[in-house]
């Protein structure tokens, strides 16, 4: 039984990442972007303590003088004032994190931010991995087909077939293939009609698993450039029912908040969920298009290749069916 699976590890002659595999990374990535970001704040300098002073008064002669009172000392309220500070530091720092970067939008977008995360993340997990896969199958094939075709041309059938399988790529892939029958249902002596169908059978079966492999996780980039807007759009409207209950409330309380305020505030948090999920799908699908053609290219070049292979194919099958058929002798 074909798999579509072994079928990519034969195309890349390599073994496919899992999706999650790159999921994971880019969530961390992303995320993190804000601890990475953000600079360490200085260390605030605290103000030296106050150096008692002492007043003295002479009167008279100079026999008498009055001193104030010495203050506490010094020692005991820097300890007190340093922790104060650190703590406030602390605090200023891990609200720096959360106001500043993607966080500071995906808290004030509101829930419907996290969804439209969660897409980016896999769109773009699944960008990578197949341009890491369709970059491996861009390799030149007009050589392979050509030695192909001259090691048929010359009976030389197993040759081509070790040469299929040194390559990679759909091309080589489906050349293999469709030798790999022709070898065997010749060593089992069919008859050259039986040949011929059972290689093309063969390779259309097999072609049917290239085109899944090189398309592998496309559909989520489709599902992804459809549902991230859509996602966005419900943000919106969401928001502008909150954004108006909240100014129908002001209104109603007669408070001294101006409602032009409250509502353009409210309509910018609300349009950053169309925004952001608009910055998701249009990515998604630019590459969805993107990697179709270049798929379609392969299709095209693989369906090209079984159509020179079945005529190398019908030709040597004719020449050794002439060669074995005894020629009809002529009466003088």
């Amino acid at each position: 039984m074909i798999s579509t699976r072994r079928v990519a590890t034969k195309l890349t002659s390599n073994k496919p990442i899992h999706l999650m595999r790159l999921c994971l990374p880019l969530a961390c990535l992303i995320l993190s972007g804000p601890f990475l970001t953000a600079a360490v704040p200085a260390t605030k300098e605290v103000p030296p303590a106050p150096v008692p002073a002492a007043v003295g008064n002479a009167t008279g002669n100079g026999t008498g003088s009055a001193t104030t009172p010495s203050p506490a000392s010094p020692a005991t309220e820097k300890p007190a004032e340093e922790k104060a500070a650190a703590k406030e530091e602390k605090t200023s720092w891990v609200g720096e994190l959360t106001n500043r970067g993607l966080l500071k939008y995906m808290f004030d977008g509101g829930e419907f931010m996290w969804p439209i995360l969660v897409c980016g993340i896999l769109a773009m997990a699944v960008i990578l991995e197949r341009w890491r896969s369709l970059k491996m199958l861009n390799t030149n094939n007009d050589a392979l087909r050509q030695s192909v075709l001259d090691d048929l041309t010359h009976d030389r059938s197993e040759q081509a077939l070790e040469r299929c399988d040194r390559e990679r790529g759909p091309v080589a892939a489906i050349l293999a293939n469709g030798l790999r029958k022709y070898i065997v249902l010749r060593r089992l002596g069919y008859d050259a009609g039986r040949i011929e169908q059972q290689v093309v059978q063969s390779m259309e079966k097999y072609g049917v698993h290239v085109v899944a492999a090189m398309e592998r996780h496309l559909p989520i980039l489709a599902i992804v450039s459809s549902v991230a807007p859509m996602i966005g759009f419900l943000g919106t409207v969401a928001g502008m029912i909150v954004s108006f209950d909240d100014i129908v409330r002001l209104d109603q309380s007669g408070g001294g908040t101006n409602i032009v305020t409250a509502a353009a505030a409210g309509i910018k948090i609300a349009l950053l969920t169309t925004c952001f999920g608009l910055i998701v799908g249009i990515p998604a699908f630019s590459a969805y298009n993107y990697f179709t053609s270049v798929i379609n290219g392969f299709v095209l070049e693989v369906e090209e290749t079984a159509s020179e292979l079945m005529e190398a194919v019908t030709l040597q099958l004719t020449l050794q069916k002439a060669e074995t058929e005894p020629t009809p002798s002529r009466d003088p």
